[in-house]
């Protein structure tokens, strides 16, 4: 469903986030069942014996980072209270009662925005100027970045 309160406020479209879609923590909620209901602790655990296998030491650990990925979901977009409650960007935008950064003057060098290249690149900022540029209807029409190689 391409939806307007689909789209963060940083520009990202929340359609797009796995973290809202909830794919990858049911198949890693799954896959952690699968792993408890074949005590692959111990499976691995042997494994872990074999120098070919020796990564198997580190199970523990990655059953714990599944256990993670499972409670890493969004119920809600960014626009309708989901994503993260710390986010300076929100605050932002709620302060000056604009509808997203790409309303804002100063997004193209705005530091709040700065934390999100490490996992998104310049994707929110190509989505600022063409929400800026088109506006938020061709924008849902059109296409959308999640992660694009900062230059």
């Amino acid at each position: 469903m391409i939806d307007e309160k689909l789209i963060a406020y940083c520009g990202l479209y929340c359609g797009d986030c796995f973290a809202y879609k909830g794919k990858l923590a049911d198949l890693a909620r799954d896959l952690r069942k699968e792993l408890r209901q074949s005590r692959f602790d111990k499976t691995a655990e042997s494994l872990s014996t074999i120098p070919f296998f020796k990564v198997f030491e580190n199970y523990g650990q990655c059953y714990e980072v599944l256990g993670a990925m499972v409670k890493f979901r969004c119920k809600n977009a960014c626009n309708g209270g989901g994503g993260p409650p710390f986010c300076k960007i929100r605050k932002c935008c709620q302060k000056k009662s604009i509808k997203g950064c790409w309303e804002c003057s100063d997004f193209e060098t705005c530091e709040k925005l700065d934390f999100l290249k490490t996992s998104h690149g310049d994707a929110h900022l190509k989505n600022l100027r063409r929400i800026k540029k088109v506006g938020v209807d061709k924008f849902l029409d059109g296409k959308k970045y999640w992660y694009s190689t900062l230059k």
